[in-house]
């Protein structure tokens, strides 16, 4: 199996600054959301990239290692084939849970539309290690997760954030992709400590480190990824590379994309702080994590970079630890049941207006509520671009109304059907034309196969009219 190395600096792609990406300096590598590719027909600048030598790692966001459930193994060939087609050296995936229900708890499986946290207890961990081990036997490369931002906090907690994640490196082999701006926003909204997460971590295992924007309103930190980055997450970054070289860092923007220029001048913020942050020398060892009451300590600790190491010299790939293969032990199976259930009740709440489960904030889950809604939103706002243009103005607060107490089943395609079949049902919206204009969009797209051209291409032409005449 080929071990991934440095990978440098590098850039979320996405089509919107693709050819700002293609033009930008400096660019070692670039990471590329996996459920946006199609490995047939890659984006030519994704090509160009690849054929400049330019790396493109594929980054999961949908497989749910954190769900009660075992990995798809539909996604996950999915993500072995994208990786194999783009000649990527790992891949990576999201310590999160993504849907819940269905035939573990005997209830409708309900899909959240975003990442969300799992809980740092024994039974999660179990379950978590299993499902990475399957997916490490099915993927070709490496794998590497990602620790999430999160609003609000799981009830029963057992250890911290770096505890969970010692203890799943060192049961699995499993590398770690250490996004520093959700250490930032789970200080705000969980009020832990960066500096102590770090304190735990195995950082001889991470793969690579996210840099990303995000906002405060209200006291709650939003991981947006559509702001610039901040000073407190810089610094989060210069602590980390104060401890180790991170093999690679990558800046994330899915979003109000600025100028090109904004985003090298980002890019040349994260490589100063990288520089800045580099030790002269660096101490022979850290002492190992406290394992929270009750966890396994693990017999040998990576080693650390040795002391006083040659400036001038290359400072090799962190080496990670063997992968063990996948051993599907049968005593996760009672804590499968007992985490699909909790993980059921506190997505019903959140996305279909059930009671909040006990020993949750209420509070912040009614933010995380109306936070899945808003993304739910804007991802369908961009799968399914006309349904904005048609609804102008009134397309938010209208999406916002059909998404209370209708969970997501089918992905973001089928919402934005269900959405739009809602709104024919209900007469909305009051004007004719546009009602029209929605029902055939529709109608279009609906069906076992589309309509012939003919009436798509009217379709759109009328579209465009109304929107001229508005």
């Amino acid at each position: 199996m080929t071990q991934p190395g440095r990978l440098g600096t590098g850039i979320g792609w996405r089509p919107e600054i693709a050819e700002a990406v293609e033009h930008m300096p400096g660019i070692d590598w670039v990471e590329a959301v996996s459920e946006n590719l199609c490995p047939g027909h890659l984006p030519e600048s994704l090509r160009r990239l690849r054929e400049r030598g330019v790396t493109v790692v594929p980054h999961g966001v949908s497989l749910g290692l954190g769900g009660a459930d075992r990995p798809d193994e539909s996604r996950l060939a999915a993500l072995a084939e994208r990786a194999e087609a783009l000649g990527a050296p790992l891949v990576t995936e999201h310590i999160a849970f993504v849907r819940a229900g269905g035939e573990l708890t005997a209830s409708p499986s309900l899909e959240a539309g975003h990442l969300l946290p799992v809980p740092r207890t024994r039974d999660a961990l179990d379950v978590l290690c299993e499902n990475v081990r399957i997916a490490q036997a099915a993927l070709p490369v490496p794998l590497a997760v990602e620790n999430i931002a999160a609003l609000l906090r799981w009830p029963g907690e057992e250890m911290t954030e770096g505890q969970f994640l010692y203890d799943l490196v060192d049961r699995t082999g499993v590398r770690l992709l250490i996004d520093v701006a959700n250490l930032h926003t789970n200080h705000v909204n969980r009020g832990e400590d960066p500096a102590r997460a770090l304190d735990e971590l195995p950082v001889e295992a991470i793969a690579y480190v996210h840099v990303a924007g995000g906002f405060e309103r209200d006291g709650v930190w939003h991981d947006s990824h559509a702001h610039p980055v901040p000073r407190p997450v810089l610094g989060i970054l210069a602590d980390l590379a104060s401890r180790v070289t991170p093999p690679g860092v990558l800046l994330e923007r899915d979003d109000n994309f600025p100028a090109p220029s904004e985003l090298e001048k980002e890019l040349a913020a994260i490589r100063a702080t990288l520089e800045e942050a580099r030790p002269a020398a660096r101490p022979a060892a850290r002492p190992a994590a406290r394992p929270a009451a009750g966890v396994k300590t693990p017999a040998v600790r990576p080693p650390s970079p040795p002391a006083d190491p040659d400036p001038a010299a290359p400072i090799p790939a962190p080496v990670p630890a063997p992968v063990p293969a996948p051993v599907l032990d049968p005593a996760p199976a009672r804590a499968r049941q007992r985490l699909a259930l909790a993980q059921a009740a506190l997505l019903s709440a959140l996305v279909a207006g059930t009671p909040v489960p006990e020993g949750f904030d209420r509070v912040r889950t009614r933010v995380q509520a109306r936070a899945l809604a808003a993304k739910r939103a804007d991802v369908v706002a961009k799968v399914a671009a006309e349904l904005p243009e048609l609804l102008g103005d009134g397309y938010r607060a209208a999406f916002l109304g059909y998404a209370q107490g209708r969970p997501m089943t089918g992905g973001y395609r089928r919402d934005a059907l269900d959405f739009a079949e809602h709104l024919l049902l209900t007469g909305d919206p009051c004007d004719a034309r546009t009602r029209h204009l929605l029902r055939e969009w529709w109608l279009e797209r609906s069906g076992p196969a589309p309509r012939s051209r003919r009436p798509a291409a009217r379709l759109a032409r009328a579209t465009r009219r109304v929107l001229l005449r508005h």
